[in-house]
């Protein structure tokens, strides 16, 4: 008998943090290596929550506190929700865990069961069809295309239910692509869901305050009302305040989900960091203005990566609409030969070479589940993304 339980051999690491760990272990070794994998803002946490945070350990807030959260946190959750999206959430209906992905993998794991399945768009988050699978439940991969702007269309999600269907998880902007979805286009997917009773909706909006050019977000359960009941949606404070670190993630659903997500959460980690999560309230109650010049280094930055990517041979870069990445087609290089020698059969190929020959690190499109493409981060400084790009379009030259 192994030790290693049957329920891990259905899931992998994290392709992200795999290739953020090799592009760190080769500056190590002493390569000049540029980073474009880590999904997380390069700016600092702002300085008033890091007061938040000394005071309330000078306070004495180092105790346990409520398994799903301090109601100072809640109440900061709630009015977040009733001032930029138009949902109102009582308390009790307010969930707080160690960053989003513990929010989302409490909300499956406590309502899946084996043969379930869940809709994932692909390109997807990396975690979200492993936490599926972890949950004992089969994943449906319903794929976007590049032409549709990496967006699904109402057709393909309505083919994608069955009546084992529990769960669609929405992804707006998204990771890996940047894609954000208008009310029209939400509004069309809802009116799908509406007709099928039995499939709640995850919407993980983490992304929500990074849009650009004018773009208004908005979230499923404000788009339709009637789904308020069977939707949880996600947020957290990980990358409009970049607190990565700090760990706290946060999600408004109905009752009887709330009540599951905290049975479960007491008997794995219990209560978030009690520092963070008076922190958190800081972030959510604390001034915004810092977040207008944070969105547009964040476009300055996105606008310089798509031009100089569109002008590397084999490759084609949309502009999206939100988050931190772009996720650029690298269709033209496959079958060609690097300057080293190896041939480049399919993107896991293409980023392989890239970081080996230019010190670049990308994630591979196959990691989220489409592929010829790759994902890029540009939360980085601006030089740092310029001499990445010139680095590609070197490589993407010397191509053969």
């Amino acid at each position: 008998m192994g030790l290693v339980a049957r329920t891990l051999e259905r899931v992998k690491p994290s392709p992200t943090i795999a290739i953020t760990t090799k592009a760190r272990e080769l500056k190590a070794a002493g390569f000049d290596v540029i980073g474009l994998g880590a999904g997380e803002p390069d700016f600092d946490t702002p300085d008033n929550i890091k007061r938040a945070a000394v005071e309330a350990i000078q306070r004495g807030e180092t105790k346990y506190t409520a398994v799903d959260g301090i109601p100072e946190l809640k109440r900061a959750v709630a009015e977040k929700f009733k001032r930029e999206n138009g949902l109102v959430y009582k308390p009790s209906e307010i969930t707080v865990g160690s960053g989003g992905k513990q929010v989302l993998y409490n909300a499956l794991l406590a309502t899946l069961d084996p043969g379930d399945e869940v809709i994932v768009p692909s390109p997807y988050w990396v975690s979200y069809p492993d936490i599926v699978l972890l949950a004992g439940a089969e994943p449906v991969i319903a794929e976007t295309k590049l032409e549709d702007g990496f967006k699904l269309k109402p057709e393909a999600l309505a083919r994608a239910i069955s009546p084992r269907t529990k769960w669609f998880i929405f992804n707006s902007p998204s990771n890996p692509t940047g894609a954000a979805y208008t009310e029209g286009e939400i509004k069309a997917l809802t009116d799908v869901l509406v007709k099928h009773d039995k499939v709640w909706v995850l919407s993980d909006d983490i992304y929500e305050h990074l849009v650009y050019d004018g773009f208004r977000f908005t979230t499923p359960a404000a788009v339709e009302p009637r789904l308020k009941g069977r939707t949880l949606t996600l947020n957290g404070v990980s990358k409009a305040y970049s607190m990565t670190g700090w760990r706290i993630g946060y999600g408004g659903g109905p009752e009887p989900l709330i009540k599951a997500i905290a049975t479960l959460q007491s008997q794995s980690t219990s209560n978030p960091c009690s520092i963070s999560q008076w922190a958190a309230v800081e972030a959510l109650e604390g001034p915004q203005d810092f977040l207008n010049d944070w969105v547009a280094s964040f476009q300055e930055r996105r606008d310089l990566v798509v031009a100089m990517l569109n002008q590397a041979k084999g490759l084609s870069c949309p502009k999206p609409e939100g988050a931190f990445y772009v996720y650029p087609s690298c269709a033209g290089t496959i079958g060609n030969t690097t300057r080293g020698g190896k041939t480049i059969g399919n993107d896991e190929d293409f980023a392989t070479a890239l970081l080996e020959e230019e010190g670049v690190a990308v994630v591979h499109g196959a990691a989220f589940g489409l592929s010829p493409f790759f994902r890029i981060s540009y939360a980085t400084g601006i030089k740092a993304l310029e001499e990445a790009c010139r680095r590609i379009q070197r490589f993407c030259g010397n191509l053969g």
